[in-house]
């Protein structure tokens, strides 16, 4: 039997894990990178840390599935409609599938048959498929991401945590600025990877933005910093 594993098939939950994973690793670093700037103690960088990393993954994991439940409400509501309308105009529903086939480079004729056999095995998936562009693959799933989001989230975020919990303080800012680059590159190249494209540049392309935050970040502190006793 022959079998084609295709990417498109892992869009739903790594473009969801790969977001939150860096999402978590950049803000959370970020975030003690600046407090740790300030010259407060290592409790209150911890502790910033930890209130980053739930608070972030609980926020990825709402805005997912707010965003992706919207889709899902918009793909039931395509569906209904074209339930409704099979209903009502199958003649109608019928002649709007040949043509789309038609458009695709099938004679008229053999555009009629495809459609004929087609709504007859399953009239809904046909439609859903080939006019509105609906499939298994790419369905929404809102728990899924979310879950996938606050997950990967919590991944990412942790790794500042632990260098914070265990370096000494006057070395967290370089190690977590140091460790997270080094994640963020790993975390671009295996993104990159699953989805077939550059490994190089897409590990540069997010060690740049992980730098630039953390910069920011570091800035901030700097700036407008003061030293708790």
């Amino acid at each position: 039997m022959h079998v084609e594993r295709h990417r498109t098939a892992h869009v739903g939950w790594l473009r969801a894990a790969v977001l939150g994973a860096n999402d978590g690793l950049i803000s959370t670093a970020s975030l003690v990178v600046g407090v740790a700037a300030s010259g407060t103690t290592r409790s209150a960088v911890l502790i910033a840390g930890v209130a980053g990393l739930v608070a972030g993954a609980m926020s990825m994991a709402a805005g997912e599935f707010v965003s992706v439940s919207s889709q899902a409400d918009t793909e039931s509501a395509d569906l209904a409609r074209e339930r409704r309308e099979l209903a009502t105009d199958p003649v109608g529903e019928r002649a709007e599938l040949t043509s789309i086939y038609v458009q695709r480079g099938l004679t008229p004729e053999l555009a009629a048959q495809v459609t004929e056999q087609l709504m007859a095995h399953d009239a809904l998936g046909a439609h859903a498929r080939d006019e509105l562009g609906l499939s298994e693959i790419t369905a929404a799933r809102p728990l899924q991401a979310a879950v996938a989001s606050a997950a990967a989230f919590a991944l990412g975020a942790i790794l500042p945590v632990l260098v914070v919990a265990f370096v000494p303080p006057p070395r967290i800012a370089v190690l977590v600025t140091a460790s997270a680059l080094v994640m963020l590159m790993v975390l671009g190249a295996v993104a990159a990877k699953v989805g077939a494209a550059s490994v190089v540049r897409g590990a540069l392309r997010v060690a740049f933005w992980g730098v630039l935050a953390m910069g920011a970040s570091a800035l901030v502190g700097r700036l407008f910093g003061t030293t708790v006793a």
